[in-house]
């Protein structure tokens, strides 16, 4: 009998000696458990660039779907997303809540250039994950200084770049207005643009006017813009103004050749509310599918988003692309943290995010791949080039490497 039970006894040792490597994989920083995985933002849902905050509602549509199927590797999604008014010192109030005492995993998506600016060595200081982040600025790739920080959209001062390559490919001797919002967003774009015509830019670019994000209207700009005889017309705003200039544009007889910042491209936040028949004729670039655009009505992420719109977030237009571009970061989020698995460190959530492999976002145009290394913190290397033909966006010419 005392025999058998030291045969048991070591059996049970011998078990817990096999279980424990097992048990022992699971790792967790601040924000991660056996059943959670906790995410901040902040996203501007007052304010003047509140047209972005479907993209939060969007998301926050998303992880609540996604918790109901089971989460993530069974772990549900607790995704605090407070509102900054789109304002640089309530978003260092709020990330730093989210941080210090909510103690969420990582920080996602928060919007605006001037706003990640704010909290950009803050989060590289405190290690927390600062991911996919919605502006475009090309700070955000510095693996090398700011290891914690990664962006999501393509890089404005490519895409500026990219505005100015195509005027020198088809309009050589254009007279060139440029409208920007006077931050680091506007900036990064101008410079951009200004690369990309090169010697040229001087000659080339006849007119330039900057406009606060407190300032009510842009129709002055607009007025002054046009009075310079310009013949092309570079508008780098955010949504709330890319709708009055496009209006006031049409409502001062000015018809220039009008190139639209994609970060504005959106049919349903943008376009309505300006005029769809005054629309026609805008030049951007895409790299995200849009509710709108029919070629995508049989798309089974499309159908799956409209659905999720539909139960989730009625008061969202399908329309808008700003819903859809949420929809993508969502998507990418829960990609990397699947990769994670059951090592969820702010030290690994970083390294799935930065090593990504031609990873396809489902809602992202097709062969518009996602990819990151520990060097190149870059997402997305190409963009299409796009004319608004009074219903859709509808791509012309080849896709574009935007590096």
């Amino acid at each position: 009998m005392k025999k058998r039970q030291f045969t048991l006894t070591a059996l049970c040792i011998s078990l817990i000696g096999f279980a424990a490597p097992a048990a022992a994989q699971k790792k967790y920083d601040p924000g991660a458990s056996d059943t959670e995985i906790k995410i901040g933002q902040t996203m501007p849902y007052s304010g003047p660039a509140s047209a972005y905050g479907v993209i939060g509602k969007v998301q926050a549509a998303y992880f609540k779907q996604l918790n109901e199927q089971g989460g993530v590797n069974g772990r549900k999604i607790n995704f605090l997303t407070l509102d900054d008014g789109y304002s640089p010192p309530k978003t260092v109030e709020m990330i730093r809540r989210l941080v210090e005492q909510d103690e969420v995993l990582l920080t996602m998506g928060t919007l605006g250039t001037p706003s990640n600016t704010a909290i950009h060595k803050y989060m590289n200081t405190k290690k927390v994950p600062h991911m996919f982040l919605a502006t475009g600025a090309s700070k955000w790739n510095d693996p090398k200084n700011n290891p914690w920080t990664i962006g999501f959209n393509p890089n404005y001062h490519s895409e500026g770049k990219l505005y100015a390559q195509h005027i020198l490919a088809t309009k050589p001797n254009a007279k060139i207005a440029v409208l920007f919002q006077n931050d680091d967003y506007g900036k990064d774009y101008f410079n951009g643009f200004k690369d990309g015509l090169g010697a040229k830019a001087a000659s080339m670019i006849v007119s330039q006017a900057s406009y606060e994000v407190t300032d009510p209207t842009i129709d002055s700009q607009i007025v002054t813009l046009k009075g310079s005889g310009a013949d092309t017309f570079f508008n780098i705003s955010t949504p709330k103004f890319a709708a009055q200039a496009i209006r006031k544009v049409s409502d001062v007889g000015w018809k220039p050749t009008h190139y639209l910042n994609q970060v504005s491209a959106s049919v349903g936040s943008v376009l309505k509310p300006a005029g769809i028949d005054i629309s026609v004729g805008l030049i951007s670039m895409q790299y995200i599918k849009e509710g709108a655009d029919s070629r995508w009505d049989n798309d089974p992420t499309m159908k799956d988003f409209k659905a999720l719109i539909k139960k989730y977030a009625p008061e969202v237009s399908q329309d808008d692309g700003n819903a859809t571009y949420g929809y993508a970061v969502a998507q990418l989020m829960a990609h990397v943290l699947r990769q994670a698995g059951d090592n969820l460190t702010r030290e690994n959530v970083m390294k799935q995010a930065t090593s990504l492999k031609d990873f396809q976002v489902p809602m992202a145009l097709p062969g518009v791949l996602a990819s990151s290394s520990p060097t190149d913190f870059a997402l997305f290397q190409t963009m299409q080039l796009v004319k608004f033909d009074g219903k859709s966006w509808v791509e012309f010419g080849k896709p574009v490497a935007v590096k």
